[in-house]
């Protein structure tokens, strides 16, 4: 037996023009004029129309205007010629595939030098639309609301319409219908989002690639499991095709030289510390695959672009085998002050080395030197390695006892 939504019901608009049906006459039978307002999205029950012929609910609605009543009809079924969505009823919807449409044609377009931070602003407004079209079709309120004398009162923006929820907000209800891996991917370019929207950033795009791959992913199976496959989005957005190609030295080159903001890369590693591996590695988090030139053997092979190795196959072992993805290493300060040591430096001590730090501000996230990792301690990069050692390297006589510098000498 199908379940009944709490949001199948008209909305103020659908109930004027039900009365101004009624008192015109040409609808003597409920369910003619039910027919003008199911839709794919909503079915209503021919009751409700009955109900409003007989007064007996929403008395308070006027009626529309004949003009209007005329205007309806005359443009019935005001409808998207590719998914037979309401161009009225299912605005939020239409809103949503089209904000999610627009943010990787965006993204994928040739000569645009900030893709990242637009495809983010974009996906984030079709998210929004997503969710709002959920909340209204299930029959949950998404509008702000504050008490006032005891009762809930919804909020105005300075214009006076209702507010909505932002996607933060969405994201944090109960029945949000938005699996874990989804919400940690969107989180993150929230902050992202809030970064880019205070401060300048040079590019972003590679650092964030696998997490823009993901939210496209992520969006296009949310709307086909909230919604229905037809409304799915893969028909209208094919592969991008690319007129180069990178070899490995010079994908290298190209990451050594665009560098990611330091804000960005701060509000990323913060954020991702907060997450299990488990979390870090689902894809609905970050997608990543390996693109390997491949050569088929037979002429019908050579005409697929791209082929998805299955996730847990052998072949997907093999790959994650051949190409795992190297961390970066990690010092506890022990080891750093060992590592000076073997380099001769033995006046470098715990304490020579507890100073610096301190003297350098070499904790702030922002410098990128280091992170709280193992065991909830503070862990050093090389970065702060290779510091530590230019410090040495240019204070000899504070680092090296006589015995050491006379070796130096000898």
């Amino acid at each position: 037996m199908p379940v009944r939504r709490r949001g199948n019901k008209l909305e103020r608009w659908e109930i004027a023009l039900i009365k101004a049906m009624v008192s015109d006459g040409r609808w003597p039978n409920d369910q003619d004029i039910l027919a003008y307002f199911t839709r794919p999205t909503r079915s209503i029950n021919h009751r409700a129309i009955g109900e409003i012929r007989s007064n007996a609910k929403h008395a308070a609605i006027k009626a529309a205007t004949a003009d209007e009543l005329e205007a309806f009809v005359a443009s019935w079924p005001e409808v998207d010629p590719e998914t037979g969505l309401s161009l009225r009823g299912d605005e939020l919807l239409i809103k949503a595939r089209e904000a999610m449409i627009s943010a990787v044609h965006t993204f994928n377009s040739a000569g645009l030098t900030f893709r990242a931070e637009l495809f983010i602003v974009t996906a984030v407004i079709a998210w929004t639309y997503l969710m709002h079209a959920w909340f209204k079709r299930e029959g949950i309120d998404y509008r702000h609301t504050k008490n006032v004398n005891g009762e809930k009162v919804v909020v105005k923006t300075p214009s006076g319409a209702e507010k909505y929820w932002e996607l933060g907000q969405c994201l944090k209800h109960a029945r949000s219908p938005i699996e874990q891996g989804a919400k940690d991917n969107l989180n993150l370019l929230l902050e992202i989002r809030h970064e880019i929207e205070h401060r300048s950033t040079s590019r972003i795009d590679d650092a964030l690639s696998a997490k823009l791959q993901a939210c496209c992913i992520n969006f296009n199976d949310s709307i086909k499991s909230m919604f229905g496959a037809q409304y799915a989005l893969e028909r209208r957005l094919p592969i991008a095709l690319q007129f180069v190609t990178f070899s490995p030295d010079q994908r290298a080159i190209l990451k050594k030289a665009g560098t990611l903001p330091r804000h960005v890369e701060t509000t990323m590693d913060n954020f991702e510390q907060k997450l299990t591996p488990e979390q870090q590695a689902d894809p609905r988090f970050a997608f990543r695959i390996f693109m390997v030139h491949k050569t088929a053997n037979r002429a019908p092979g050579a005409d697929l672009a791209v082929e998805i190795v299955p996730p847990g196959s052998d072949v997907d072992q093999k790959f994650n085998m051949a190409l795992k993805e190297v961390e970066k290493r990690k010092y506890l300060p022990t080891a750093i002050v060992q590592a000076m040591k073997d380099e001769d430096f033995d006046a470098f001590t715990m304490d020579s080395h507890t100073k610096l730090w301190k003297r350098l501000g070499a904790k702030d996230p922002a410098k990128g030197y280091g992170a709280i990792a193992v065991g909830n301690q503070w862990c050093w990069y090389d970065t702060w390695l290779n510091r530590v050692r230019e410090e040495c390297q240019q204070h000899p006589e504070r680092y090296k006892t006589a015995q050491a510098a006379a070796g130096d000498v000898l």
